[in-house]
């Protein structure tokens, strides 16, 4: 089983099936650019839900994942993937790896649990400031080697 790499939209995923996107959140609260907005515009509840999380602190660390339920078939992971927005003093991007691999084991327990398959965009690729030659490989591990069917979007 491989990773399936297709042009669209990942908020819009094809087929029948329970389906879980999963997308990075950063560990500041904050909700308004990049791939959330394409949630938000679908979906009102991911992000309500999010800054509710945020505001309560109960859980809500580096490799959690929230699990929202925004159609019968269709649930959103919150994973918090990214320390704070931009770059520390050090130059280093916001992305940790750590938490997105820690998250993404928990997107697969769950998708195991209700037979889901998981859709994404390139996950920490984009404001977290990752490379994908270091998420393909946590999406491998956490996903595909429990034989959950992962779809990665390219817009």
């Amino acid at each position: 089983m491989n990773i399936s790499y297709i042009k669209g939209d990942a908020t819009m995923p094809p087929g029948e099936g329970i389906k879980i996107i999963a997308h990075i959140c950063n560990d500041q609260g904050g909700w308004g650019k990049g791939f959330v907005l394409a949630i938000s515009k679908r979906w009102k509840e991911p992000e309500k839900q999010y800054r509710t999380w945020y505001k309560s602190q109960d859980g809500f660390s580096l490799g959690q994942t929230q699990f929202v339920q925004v159609e019968p078939n269709i649930w959103i992971a919150n994973i918090i993937g990214q320390h704070k927005i931009n770059k520390d003093e050090n130059g280093n991007p916001p992305i940790r790896y750590e938490a997105i691999q820690e998250g993404l084991k928990k997107v697969g327990e769950f998708a195991q649990e209700i037979g889901a398959t998981v859709h994404m965009p390139r996950i920490g690729c984009g404001l977290a400031g990752g490379t994908w030659d270091k998420i393909e490989p946590i999406i491998s591990e956490e996903l595909i080697n429990r034989k959950i069917a992962v779809t990665v979007y390219d817009f």
